[in-house]
């Protein structure tokens, strides 16, 4: 990742290109094109692997570094024992020390992926987290340095409490601005860290740092935040039918993360590559316009799809999800089906419906008609073969049209699987053990 020590880029003009930007403190884009500055974002370590929803602070670091900027990471080791209240309608529950470190490692891997932690570089990235400087910190000495600083009026003229006051917030929540805060007031005077950037949700929490710097003597803090991203629906953008979309492959296939973004609704095609794409603004607005005169090809959600699934995966794993989407939505052959070894066909099969069989029914050849009423895969026999009558059934991606079709162990994939289709695009797995 090339980084751009010597040119200041202007990060803000281009963020308000992007729709972006949502506050940001007075003072911050001279700062920026002014010299050199550390900027950071935090990270909740809820769960050990980030996902689609944390890109944009991601992005933002990546954005930043590439700026020409120094980037911090924070992972929350010490607030993730609280819980953010911003933007939520109860308490979290509280994880344990365990938990929690695991996570924090998880986010840490995959924060390295993303941003050049060279020590070599004048802007090379740092990972730090917050649990280091809590960790000896009494609640005294806390109170005593932090506390006495910021008012109770103050706190409570927060959207982030004004919200969850008819609900009930209990102390620990409520503290957690302050500790926020002095995240900052802690980088600041540590590490020289003279800015923060979050989500639109996070200023109440971002300005109680600059005003906790400002109020102990500390030198002038910025900060800005980016909008929320929503889908067009007003939803929260980052999850599918099947919960969220993970950066972890190991919980979100890459061919599934690829088709996350090969399946955005046009409305949100187009927001999605403002925010997320690294290409320039006008390729991207040149982009939306050629999508516009011809929708149906989704060259648009195509280009996202495969920039993202690059920058979260790579080439390798693009290859292979387009490869696997033309399995299963394309007119690939019997022969790319069979080239899968078992580990990319059931990735590829992912959320698709799975029956089962007895290996051993197979031996004299089994009724393919009666296989697929007495699975489910239809409703009936009578069904089954009036499908099959129309032209309807496909077995491993080959039209079946006998109905006398019998199923042998040749027509199993990786010696277990078959694929059954009726239909365009209806598919089934079926297993035979």
């Amino acid at each position: 990742m090339p980084l751009y020590n010597h040119i200041l880029m202007n990060l803000i003009a281009e963020l308000k290109e992007r729709n972006l930007i949502q506050d940001i403190m007075p003072g911050t884009e001279e700062q920026l094109l002014k010299e050199m500055t550390a900027g950071y974002i935090g990270f909740d370590p809820t769960a050990d692997s980030l996902h689609v929803g944390s890109l944009l602070p991601i992005t933002l670091l990546m954005r930043l570094q590439r700026a020409g900027h120094k980037p911090y990471a924070l992972v929350g080791g010490a607030t993730g024992m609280i819980g953010d209240p911003s933007g939520k309608s109860q308490e979290r529950n509280l994880l344990d020390v365990d938990t929690i470190r695991k996570n924090c490692n998880g986010i840490r891997r995959q924060l390295e992926h993303f941003l050049d932690f060279s020590n070599t570089s004048t802007n090379g990235a740092v990972l730090v987290n917050n649990y280091d400087w809590f960790k000896d910190f009494s609640f005294l000495d806390f109170i005593r340095d932090a506390g006495k600083h910021i008012s109770i009026n103050y706190m409570l003229a927060k959207d982030s409490v004004q919200k969850r006051l008819e609900t009930g917030m209990s102390f620990t929540e409520f503290t957690y601005q302050l500790i926020q805060g002095y995240d900052f007031y802690h980088l600041c005077t540590t590490n020289n860290v003279l800015l923060q950037m979050g989500g639109a949700d996070q200023w109440g929490n971002i300005v109680t740092g600059t005003e906790l710097i400002r109020r102990k003597g500390g030198p002038d803090a910025f900060a800005f935040t980016c909008t929320l991203i929503t889908k067009s629906d007003g939803s929260k953008f980052g999850k599918s039918e099947s919960g969220n979309v993970w950066l972890d492959r190991e919980r979100t296939s890459p061919y599934l993360f690829y088709q996350f973004w090969l399946k955005l609704p046009d409305a949100d095609a187009a927001k999605m590559a403002l925010v997320f794409s690294f290409k320039p603004v006008d390729e991207i607005k040149a982009l939306i316009a050629e999508h516009e005169t011809a929708p149906h090809q989704r060259k648009l959600q195509k280009a996202i799809a495969e920039e993202m699934t690059i920058l979260v995966h790579s080439e390798d794993d693009l290859a292979f999800a387009k490869q696997a989407s033309e399995i299963l939505f394309g007119q690939s052959s019997v022969g790319t089906l069979r080239s899968l070894n078992e580990s990319q066909l059931l990735e590829v099969m992912d959320g698709v419906p799975q029956v089962t069989g007895a290996k051993e029914a197979l031996a004299g050849g089994l009724d393919l008609i009666s296989f697929l009423a007495d699975s489910g895969v239809f409703a009936s026999k009578g069904e089954a073969k009036k499908m099959l009558q129309n032209g309807g059934v496909s077995i491993n991606k080959e039209k079946v049209s006998a109905l006398d079709f019998k199923i042998t162990e040749d027509h199993l994939l990786n010696g277990k699987y078959m694929l059954v289709q009726k239909g365009k695009s209806n598919y089934t797995l079926a297993m035979f053990e």
